[in-house]
């Protein structure tokens, strides 16, 4: 079945909307957070542990699982599925932006048909196009596809920026022209960086090709700046039918989520609670927090008092800090469950705001504790 999307209400002072997302593996709340695991797999945790935090969608990466184990094998195991045992809806992203971003020495040949470039893993060369991104996304099996685009950096110019779209346009419609699994759902991606003309253009023109959702992508490239982010999205949220999804991708500070769905995004993702899960660093309601510091060497008390995790109802911050310091996975388990919860109970916290249409009063409170500013 293709995914649905059913809006219940928008928010009375903002673009915010409540809605709900209709999947193969149930229906499900929006605004979500998406936890993100790349190589069939949120890092280091089970797909029991992520139910347990009320995680509905899961990411996977169409680039990372070609190269590791190959779409074949996936395939062979009967889809993502069953080779994760994940009974959740699970979206792959086409592998287009690790190809800009990982690709050996970062050198790539960007031609009409696709992308040259080389394995992050060995150097070895590589081409991926539209056509073949679809095609392994099919045999992954996954609920929700991704369009294969360009994702040029923050830095380029108006003209290459406006190339790229129309390259990115061009890449959309031969995806979808070979896309053929009937219960996989088709995105596609709107680009055209900070410019309201090329974000206006991309937006109308892939909604004219008519996908099961739409995502605005090329907003968590480096040096971009969170204005232009906002920018984009107020950019392109216009154009996109009120019955469809929107997806912000790769986008996962707390800050930066609240700022989307005020702007009327229902979908993010974000490897943000994994990675700095594993370098000590927690997400609360006063800011991130390094465990590594020396002061929580002799604190008891849990990483939020309010927070229903299993991490913060069963551990201390300095046994916590200790795994960290020792260099034990468990200490970037623990922290990666508390960093994924805390982001799924912001939306959960942010879809009661827009029932009680008072989410601007719900960002002011949440910024002037985490922000420390009043």
């Amino acid at each position: 079945m293709k995914v649905k999307y059913e809006l219940l209400k928008t928010e009375k002072n903002t673009k915010a909307r409540l809605g709900k997302l209709h999947t193969n593996y149930g229906t499900y709340d929006t605004p979500m957070f998406m936890p993100v695991g790349t190589l069939a797999n949120v890092k280091t945790l089970t797909p029991e542990e992520l139910k347990e935090m009320h995680s509905a969608i899961i990411l996977s990466n169409t680039y990372h699982l070609w190269l590791r184990p190959g779409e074949d094998i996936v395939a062979a195991a009967g889809g993502l599925h069953q080779f994760m045992h994940y009974d959740g809806p699970i979206l792959t992203d086409s592998g287009g932006f690790q190809v800009f971003s990982l690709a050996k020495n970062k050198k790539k040949d960007i031609v009409e048909e696709g992308v040259h470039f080389k394995s992050h893993l060995d150097g070895k060369p590589l081409f991926l196009t539209p056509e073949l991104s679809i095609q392994i996304q099919n045999k992954l099996d996954s609920d929700i596809a991704m369009s294969f685009d360009e994702c040029p950096p923050a830095s380029a110019s108006y003209e290459y920026l406006k190339n790229s779209v129309e390259r990115t346009l061009r890449w959309a419609a031969r995806g979808k022209s070979v896309h053929n699994n009937p219960n996989q759902s088709l995105f596609g991606i709107i680009q055209g960086g900070a410019y309201e003309d090329l974000r206006r253009y991309s937006a109308i023109e892939t909604v004219k090709m008519d996908f099961d959702g739409y995502s605005i992508g090329g907003v968590a490239n480096d040096g971009e700046s969170k204005e232009d982010m906002y920018h984009a999205i107020d950019y392109s949220i216009p154009y996109i039918p009120e019955d469809k999804v929107r997806y912000l991708m790769g986008v996962g500070d707390p800050i930066d989520i609240i700022e989307g769905v005020i702007r009327g995004v229902d979908l993010f993702d974000c490897v943000l609670p994994t990675r700095i899960a594993r370098h000590g660093n927690a997400f609360t309601r006063y800011g991130k927090v390094n465990l590594k510091n020396a002061k929580y060497k002799d604190d008891f008390s849990p990483i939020e008092s309010d927070c229903d995790c299993y991490t913060c109802k069963n551990y201390s911050k300095a046994y916590i800090r200790h795994l960290i310091v020792c260099d034990e996975s468990l200490g970037g388990r623990l922290l990666s469950i508390h960093n994924i919860r805390f982001l799924i109970r912001l939306v959960e916290e942010l879809r009661v705001a827009i029932q009680q249409d008072n989410i601007l009063e719900y960002r002011d409170q949440f910024l002037a504790k985490y922000c420390n500013c009043k």
